[in-house]
């Protein structure tokens, strides 16, 4: 696919504001990463072969009685001392770099939890003995994850919201905005608290309901757009030579539309992060015992006496966030009608 001179120039201009450039490298590389925590940070081996018979636990659940002839019929704990010596005497096991799953309660420990950082657990342990090294990889996935989902939801409905505001105009126009006002003026943490009484909160009724709300973020700036450009020339053109509607909305407007949402995008995806953490910071979050970066933060405020739990928690969020912040400046840099070849777009 052959790219046009407007859009190479705008891919230079996001290369040229380095900070974003990179910030979108390591952002990527991180999300990549964790995308695999089951490979990376699990309490199962990778692979395991016994007796000339191969196993791969991290994928499938085995029986002790499946790995040793007399072992008894209930699910393997590969952290058992005994199975861990028979299986060292008949095989081996190859474990992934931190042996600990995020739910995993770490045995044997030299101090009460929460424990330092030390080389068996690198961030230390939560104040349920948790590794919190596999818990800031799962907690960092599962939020990149809400956040994207809900801003990629939310900015479809918004924009399709937006556009037929903006195109049509008049009443439905008019009904449009005063329904976005009342909607908009809701108190959603009041809202939220009484759902969390009725229901547990889980991964899609809190991305359900934040998205009641979310979708509004677009919806004010594509009005804009189309408001203005269903009065330009080729608009009235196309609608005189009996393009539909749709058509005109989809092919004419939308494309113009795009170029300031887009700028948009990296900032509504820190705020959706944000909001998550902040939920589970305030107990409003995930099920109890689910990884994530706000339960970690309020740890930290609950046990001040292990001050990593919250400089790890703050070290993690902040920089997704700056990541996140430096990239959505290097897409507004990129879009900028002054940074354009002749100045286009003035």
């Amino acid at each position: 696919m052959t790219l046009s001179p407007l859009t190479h120039r705008r891919l230079a201009n996001f290369r040229a504001n380095r900070r974003g450039w990179w910030s979108l490298w390591i952002f990527a590389a991180l999300f990549v990463v964790t995308l695999f925590a089951e490979f990376i940070a699990n309490d199962r081996p990778l692979v395991a072969q016994v007796d000339g018979r191969w196993f791969v636990p991290v994928l499938a659940d085995y029986a002790e009685s499946d790995i040793l002839p007399d072992g008894l019929p209930t699910e393997a704990d590969w952290h058992d001392p005994v199975l861990v010596e028979e299986i060292g005497r008949r095989g081996w096991m190859l474990w992934p770099a931190i042996p600990y799953a995020y739910n995993t309660v770490v045995k044997g420990l030299d101090r009460p939890a929460p424990s330092p950082p030390s080389s068996r657990n690198w961030l230390g342990t939560d104040d349920q003995a948790r590794d919190v090294m596999a818990r800031v990889i799962y907690g960092f996935r599962i939020s990149v994850l809400f956040g994207f989902t809900l801003t990629i939801v939310s900015s479809v409905i918004g924009i399709a919201a937006g556009a037929v505001q903006g195109f049509y105009g008049g009443l439905t126009d008019l009904l449009f905005q005063r329904f976005i006002e009342i909607w908009s003026g809701l108190p959603q943490l009041l809202l939220l608290i009484i759902l969390a009484s009725i229901i547990e909160p889980s991964f899609w009724t809190l991305l359900i309901f934040l998205l009641l709300f979310s979708w509004m973020g677009l919806t004010g700036v594509v009005r804009a757009e189309f408001l203005r450009g269903r009065n330009l020339d080729y608009v009235r053109a196309a609608r005189a030579l009996g393009v539909s509607d749709a058509r005109l909305m989809a092919r004419h407007i939308l494309p113009n539309a795009m170029v300031a949402t887009l700028t948009f995008l990296p900032f509504i995806l820190s705020g959706s992060v944000t909001v998550l953490a902040s939920l589970d910071f305030l107990g409003f979050g995930l099920p109890p015992g689910s990884p994530s970066l706000g339960e970690l933060l309020s740890q930290g405020k609950n046990n001040l006496q292990a001050p990593w739990l919250a400089f790890t928690g703050f070290v993690v969020l902040g920089g997704v966030l700056t990541l996140l912040i430096f990239v959505g400046e290097a897409v507004r840099d990129a879009f900028d009608p002054r940074k354009l070849p002749g100045g286009f777009g003035r």
